[in-house]
């Protein structure tokens, strides 16, 4: 008989990330976190309501999202701060690139556009700002108040490759759109 292998799921209480971790007799135990995007929702919902300061808004949502799954190797806002120029706002990880002009890399593409890029491979972007030389794949959703002003946008960079999907875009996207609607 070969060595017994199991697959557990559990469901952290305070980020409600699941947490799976997949034992083989003799090996060690690895675990890996990816977000449960309902419960995620359901906890910044609740701890954003009533808040309108945008700085405030986007410094919980990044704590909850950078905490919530194991893809998420740096998670931050670029705020717009001038015409055409976004700045770093609140984020988790390494430093992250201070002023990004739309013109330029990921960030500026979605600020410039208005569109989601959803990025496999970083360096297979034309013109990638590679303000960590560790990410491999990322993703940069616009973000606009109720009033369709672009805030900024919310950048979620891996050291994975191809670490996000159309998945991780069908639930962002409307969680940002329901927290920052009364932003300013």
């Amino acid at each position: 008989m070969g060595p017994l292998s199991s697959l557990d799921r559990v469901q952290s209480r305070s980020s409600g990330a699941l947490i799976c971790t997949k034992t083989t007799a003799g090996e060690p135990e690895h675990k890996h976190m990816q977000i449960d995007y309902i419960s995620i929702a359901k906890t910044i919902t609740a701890l954003t309501a009533g808040e309108t300061d945008a700085v405030a808004l986007m410094a919980t949502v990044v704590c909850e999202l950078h905490h919530s799954d194991d893809r998420f190797d740096w998670t931050g806002f670029y705020r717009v701060s001038a015409p055409e120029v976004l700045k770093i706002g609140p984020y988790q990880g390494g430093h992250g690139c201070l002023v990004i002009p739309f013109s330029r890399g990921v960030c500026g593409a979605a600020a410039r556009t208005g569109q989601v890029q959803l990025v496999e491979n970083v360096e297979a972007f034309d013109g990638h700002i590679a303000c960590a030389s560790s990410t491999r794949s990322e993703l940069v959703i616009p973000v606009y108040t109720g009033a369709g002003d672009l805030l900024g946008v919310l950048d979620i960079d891996s050291d994975q490759p191809g670490a996000f999907t159309r998945h991780d875009v069908d639930h962002l996207v409307p969680l940002m759109a329901e927290v920052f609607a009364d932003a300013r």
